[in-house]
């Protein structure tokens, strides 16, 4: 897969269609908690497999963090360690901007994934569009 920040609305859209069938179709978040008022204040970041687009995220920059946020696989393109792919991607982006550390907040089930990539959980559980989530850190 081929990871790319997304440079061209074209690319965005794209993310955007990754994100909406994940978390608007499949797990039955609210569009418009989905697709937000942030969207112009964040780096966007698509995956592509022979031009089709399976991979999308997000990073802002939140008090000192690289803030990852709307990390998502679409289901044909699991299991392909494209979610591996898509962070490492996003972790070196940030790098390149200065950030020494990155945040995310990961649905519970999807801790074991991130602890794999070497971020730690920091907080309790919390909810989040009515998915119970956990904040995690990692020192890049």
């Amino acid at each position: 897969m081929k990871i790319t920040v997304a440079e061209t609305s074209l690319q965005q859209q794209d993310a955007f269609q990754v994100r909406t069938l994940v978390f608007v179709e499949e797990q039955r978040v609210p569009a418009d908690l989905e697709i937000d008022e942030l969207e112009n204040d964040s780096i966007h970041f698509v995956g592509y497999e022979e031009n089709t687009p399976g991979a999308a995220a997000r990073m802002r920059f939140v008090d000192g963090y690289a803030k990852f946020e709307r990390i998502c696989i679409l289901k044909d393109f699991r299991g392909k360690h494209y979610g591996n792919e898509l962070v490492w991607a996003m972790e070196e982006e940030a790098k390149k901007r200065g950030m020494k550390k990155a945040k995310l907040h990961a649905q519970t089930r999807a801790i074991p994934f991130y602890e794999r990539l070497g971020y730690t959980v920091v907080s309790d559980e919390f909810m989040d569009a009515g998915i119970p989530h956990k904040t995690m850190t990692k020192q890049l």
